[in-house]
């Protein structure tokens, strides 16, 4: 509801986007009416909520297509890049924040966190753009935007290389957020009594870090992941204008651009639904990660 509110109250409107201004007032009239614009914001919104239950989110105001047609073509690309980015993230901050927490306050220590200061504070677009002139401009060593080569036969191949520079960027910011967090969870594991336990009875110290101390340390990295994953889908609005890649974040703009209510509120049903899908995979998780938590 506040969603629609705030679309509804944002200046413009979708037949100012679409129709030449030479256009005689009118018709923009009629045009607003066929698109039942000129009715009252609550009435606009019981009918789009009424499309709803019978599982229909209308059509799109620009394209006229069917927005569950729009956001089913472009949910994939999305999801590829947020699940790759996480995963690569992920790859680089728990093995940093655990080798930081284990060296604490050595060279190394302050090496890993610096990495990760400077992974939070550069801009995502900004480090998008700096890939783009070095890797793709002047060292022609990748793509520098789109998901597949035009021409070209569009196979897993061909998308692995397009996804690598946005991955890249996306997995760079996630790294540093996470450094941290990964860092802090695994100091205050690596001071229970039950670790000294371990080492007095002949463990390495390999296993007592990854096999013991790791897995009490994931609950609140787990939380913190969880926090992330919709955020991530918002970030990726940046990301994929910047390389072109054709998901939800790039029709998100086009559909702020034109004032296409219809396929936002689709967005952001979307949106809502991945984030109450995210807690509840968490919820698994922590059972999963802690036998100290029963799930029922």
């Amino acid at each position: 509801m506040l969603s629609f509110l705030m679309m509804n109250l944002a200046p413009g409107n979708p037949v100012d986007m679409l129709i030449n201004p030479n256009i005689p007032p009118e018709m923009r009239e009629l045009r607003k009416e066929l698109l039942g614009l000129n009715d009252p914001i609550y009435v606009q919104y019981i009918k789009w909520l009424g499309e709803l239950l019978k599982g229909e989110l209308g059509y799109s105001f620009s394209t006229y297509a069917p927005v569950t047609q729009l956001i089913a073509e472009r949910i994939g690309p999305t999801l590829l890049l947020a699940s790759s980015s996480l995963a690569v993230g992920l790859l680089i901050a728990i093995p940093l924040g655990i080798v930081s927490a284990v060296k604490q306050n050595s060279k190394l220590d302050y090496l890993m966190t610096g990495l990760s200061f400077l992974g939070t504070s550069i801009p995502p677009f900004f480090l998008g753009l700096g890939l783009i002139y070095i890797v793709g401009i002047e060292l022609k060593w990748l793509p520098t935007g789109g998901m597949t080569t035009l021409g070209g036969d569009g196979g897993i191949g061909d998308v692995a290389i397009h996804l690598i520079l946005p991955v890249l960027v996306l997995g760079i910011t996630i790294a540093g957020k996470k450094v941290r967090y990964v860092r802090a969870s695994m100091l205050d594991v690596l001071k229970q009594d039950y670790l000294r336990t371990a080492r007095a009875k002949g463990l390495t110290e390999w296993s007592v870090t990854n096999r013991h101390a790791l897995r009490n340390a994931l609950i609140p990295i787990i939380a913190v992941i969880g926090a992330e994953i919709p955020l991530l889908l918002g970030g990726s609005i940046i990301i994929e204008q910047v390389f072109q890649w054709p998901g939800l974040g790039q029709l998100t703009m086009e559909a702020i651009l034109s004032r296409d209510y219809p396929t936002l509120m689709g967005i952001n049903l979307v949106a809502a639904c991945v984030v109450l899908l995210t807690n509840l995979i968490i919820d698994v998780l922590y059972a999963t990660a802690d036998p100290r938590i029963e799930f029922n």
